[in-house]
């Protein structure tokens, strides 16, 4: 063996990531399902990613734990680490060979069916002294309960305090209504000539014979 040849390895033994973990390869399960379930258990300890996978209803968290205790199953055997003191580090997914298949469609035709796999890496390491597990939302939670803690009991005062605002009875100046006289307005010389004109169309429908039918046995 070469010299070069022994340096190069020297290195990547060198670069290598030492931390246990845990390849399931080939796992008949889309990527995308299992980050979903791997994004829950990332930066968790051991025995919160443990219990958080063990009361999740998905099909990908059985395949998953099992990738988790064989890390630390390797932690523990071959590192001589503490399951106690062991959190998830690393935690992904890979797309894997896809098997093509084909559902037949109407007017002859065939639509293609892809069936998914993946691999799953998970990754633990040791907790440091002075070092925290990432409980971001646990936090939150508890901000946002204080919080409405604190708006219930905040929330009296205002509304008291609109009320006796609402209570004071306030009473706006009237306005002197001014006296109108009662004036009626004349009518104009065009509403004169309309009333004449109606008049006397009544007068003429009136004054006019009316027609008188012979009856059929006059005329014959």
């Amino acid at each position: 063996m070469s010299r070069g040849i022994k340096e190069r390895k020297q290195r990547q033994e060198a670069n290598r990531d030492k931390r246990p973990y845990a390849i399931a390869r080939y796992i008949r399960i889309p990527n995308s399902k299992v980050r979903f379930v791997l994004d829950l258990i990332r930066g968790k300890s051991y025995e919160d990613a443990v219990n958080i996978l063990k009361n999740l209803n998905k099909s990908s968290s059985p395949v998953v734990l099992k990738v988790l205790n064989s890390a630390a199953a390797n932690a523990e055997n071959n590192l001589a680490m503490s399951k106690d003191n062991l959190y998830v580090a690393e935690c992904y997914a890979t797309n894997a060979p896809q098997m093509k298949r084909m559902m037949p469609r109407a007017r002859g035709r065939a639509d293609r069916i892809l069936k998914r796999s993946c691999h799953i890496t998970i990754r633990l390491d040791e907790l440091k002294v002075g070092q925290k597990v990432a409980n971001k939302p646990a936090e939150k939670t508890a901000q946002k309960a204080n919080a409405a803690k604190t708006a219930v009991k905040t929330a009296p005062k205002a509304t008291s305090a609109k009320t006796a605002a609402k209570s004071i009875p306030t009473t706006k100046a009237e306005k002197p209504i001014a006296d109108q006289p009662n004036t009626v307005k004349p009518l104009g010389t065009k509403a004169v000539a309309t009333e004449k004109k109606i008049t006397a169309a009544k007068k003429t429908a009136t004054s006019a014979p009316k027609k008188t039918t012979a009856t059929k046995k006059e005329a014959k």
